[in-house]
């Protein structure tokens, strides 16, 4: 089901107005259980068994873990069987395009067939939040969950199932099991953020999408000028597609009580690259952290070896996102601008920018560098995204123009870096939160009517659906 729907806005008010008469965790739990699989299952049903594959081998595989003796045993074969499940409908087909190729290239056969399967969706989510939880209790950093209905709804939890945040058991968990009661505060603030969500998503990344498409898609037809604003829009659109999902997952969340983690933290107005990613998608780049990076061997070794440990975490990051040499180029970029970025440091020290023009200029020049990774995330293919690099510094010439686009995105988009820009400085102005009500009411009603007359109201899926 997807938030920006009608079935939603009728699902998510039923869904709280049942939680909240109901007045315990014991019939509470199997409710949002049910509503949870029921939101997924709208999707493609048989996939709700991929899930509950998931939940049960992770929740058994904890147990286990727990009684003690062959800790790493259950936890490699837990580990495994989850890979195995994501790999299958993720990544098969591009491993076994990848060794054709490379054996047909020597003469070779290889007669392995692709899998035709359809990717389901938020699989590498769900996955890798059951891994986090599996990975947690065998550390020690946490215990085994007994009851499996409420593991069951932190793998499941239908606001943040199919795209995030990645949520840590230790912050979600012990919310299942205590009493929520209505907060009109709580629910007010939720639902505001999932306002400003349905913006960022509707009247931002749906409007920009129109030119990011008609010029990514058809490459060939236009000049490097077009290409070098679809980039920046595409940037854009990435950021308000995603951040909007947030926001509308971690409001919806907040309605009923409970508290997700921040995913995104105004990404753009990062003053180097390593900053960008403490802003951008902050569950999946902790994840990586923890998980990932650290078990490697951070940076407490030596020089090469922590050079190869960023390089590995952002090509596997690159891989998270997609079964496309695109995607990888995506992350091997990210791992040289980390990289780069950590020889600098080490060999003339932290840079300090200590006036607001300094700040504007790196702030610009990372910018830049998180754009020009965004052409090979986009791009159909890696020819393409080449051909895109190329033409953005030779062939300038009048660019393609959308008159809807520019008037309605750019107007959105306007309003979006001005909140971003304000909240970064601090400013006390405040809209939604504002000390006068007429204040609060008229931002309110100024955002739906702005919502409903320019926004993208087509139902379009989010782009990380596919992740």
């Amino acid at each position: 089901m997807l938030f920006n729907s009608f079935k939603f806005l009728i699902f998510f008010p039923l869904v709280c107005l049942v939680y909240f008469l109901l007045r315990s965790n014991r019939s509470r739990t199997p409710f949002l259980l049910v509503a949870s699989y029921f939101f997924y299952m709208n999707w493609k049903p048989v996939y709700a068994v991929l899930i509950l594959a998931s939940t049960a081998i992770t929740y058994f595989g904890a147990l286990l873990m727990e009684r003690g003796g062959r800790k790493r045993l259950w936890l490699s074969l837990a580990i495994i069987l989850n890979l195995a499940i994501l790999f299958v409908f993720k990544y098969h087909n591009f491993i076994n395009g990848a060794v054709a190729t490379l054996l047909n290239a020597v003469g070779l056969r290889w007669p392995v067939p692709d899998f035709r399967l359809l990717l389901p969706v938020g699989i590498s989510f769900y996955t890798f939040q059951a891994l986090g939880y599996l990975i947690d209790v065998y550390r020690g950093t946490l215990r085994a969950e007994r009851n499996f209905l409420t593991y069951a709804l932190f793998v499941s939890f239908f606001p943040q199932l199919v795209a995030g945040p990645i949520e840590r058991a230790r912050n979600l968990l012990p919310q299942f099991h205590q009493e929520h009661r209505f907060s009109y505060t709580e629910a007010r603030e939720g639902l505001c953020q999932m306002l400003w969500g349905f913006f960022m998503k509707l009247c931002v990344a749906d409007v920009l999408s129109q030119y990011v498409d008609a010029v990514f898609n058809n490459v060939g037809q236009h000049n490097g000028t077009s290409m070098a604003i679809a980039s920046i829009f595409f940037a854009f659109q990435i950021y308000c597609d995603f951040g909007g999902y947030s926001n509308i997952a971690i409001g919806a969340a907040r309605v009923m009580g409970f508290g997700l983690m921040e995913n995104f933290h105004r990404p753009y107005l990062s003053l180097g690259i390593k900053e960008f990613w403490k802003r951008w998608h902050i569950s999946l780049s902790s994840w990586f952290m923890d998980y990932l990076y650290i078990p490697l061997g951070g940076n407490r070794c030596s020089r090469g070896r922590h050079l190869f440990n960023l390089m590995v975490t952002f090509l596997v990051s690159g891989l998270w996102h997609g079964a496309n040499w695109t995607f990888l180029l995506w992350g091997a970029l990210h791992g040289v601008y980390q990289v780069v970025a950590t020889l600098w440091r080490q060999l003339f020290g932290i840079r300090q920018y200590n006036s607001l023009l300094k700040r504007i200029v790196a702030r610009l020049f990372c910018f830049v560098l998180v754009v020009f990774a965004w052409i090979f995330f986009r791009a159909n293919n890696v020819g393409e995204a080449f051909t895109i690099v190329s033409n953005i510094f030779t062939n300038w010439a009048m660019p393609y123009v959308d008159t809807s686009v520019f008037s309605i995105g750019l107007a959105g988009l306007a309003l979006l870096v001005a909140k971003d820009v304000k909240d970064e400085a601090g400013w006390p102005v405040g809209a939604f939160h504002s000390k006068r009500r007429w204040v609060r009411y008229l931002s309110v009603v100024g955002m739906i009517s702005f919502i409903l007359l320019f926004g993208a109201l087509d139902g379009s899926q989010f782009i990380y659906f596919q992740f």
